[in-house]
């Protein structure tokens, strides 16, 4: 990976001279194993984690090769070298297997919104748009809208928020129970 970066910017006679630096990633490819460990003494850990001190190469090889497996180099840079017993083979696929993690499901916030005179088909159908959000593992968040005199009967939007939620309690559970925030009621639903 390379990459520019403008480290400096100074004045010389009226002219402006900026000085970029390149900088160099170097990625280490491989992790020395076995026989290409050549610095010794070097720190040992066993396979079921425990230390087991600082041994020669020759030592440390031995106790691998008793126990059927691999002495690999995990820390290079420490003094003295860390190395560990253990299946490098088996490793190196649990690492591949992790980069190849598909990633999770990013859960959205859907909203559905209604009024309180909203009728009971059309509340049915809204019913059914968040039931399918949340069984894709999205969020929703309903919404009651008051306008004018409504605000009068906030009960009858508790009634409609109240029965939406009864009739999505099967796929989903309340986050946030229902709370009014100005001219609207308001209540978050998340998938079981």
């Amino acid at each position: 990976m390379c990459g520019a970066g403008i480290f400096g910017v100074g004045r010389s006679d009226n002219v402006f001279i900026v000085k970029q630096e390149r900088v160099v990633a170097i990625e280490r490819t491989q992790q020395r194993i076995n026989e290409q460990i050549r610095i010794s003494p070097i720190r040992v850990v066993a396979a079921d984690g425990a230390l087991l001190g600082i041994l020669t190469t020759d030592e440390a090889l031995a106790k691998a090769r008793e126990a059927d497996l691999d002495l690999v180099e995990v820390a290079p840079n420490e003094r003295p070298p860390v190395c560990r017993i253990m299946d490098y083979g088996k490793f190196k696929y649990q690492q591949k297997k992790k980069q190849n993690r598909t990633h999770t499901h990013q859960s959205k916030l859907k909203e559905i919104r209604v009024r309180p005179k909203t009728g009971e088909h059309d509340i049915l159908v809204k019913v059914t748009q968040a039931r399918a959000f949340l069984i894709h593992k999205d969020k929703v968040v309903v919404s009651v809208i008051f306008r004018g005199r409504e605000l009068a009967h906030i009960e009858e939007g508790r009634k409609v928020i109240d029965s939406v939620i009864l009739q999505l309690q099967d796929v989903g559970k309340v986050e946030a129970s229902p709370s009014q925030q100005g001219k609207r009621i308001v209540c978050i639903l998340v998938p079981k």
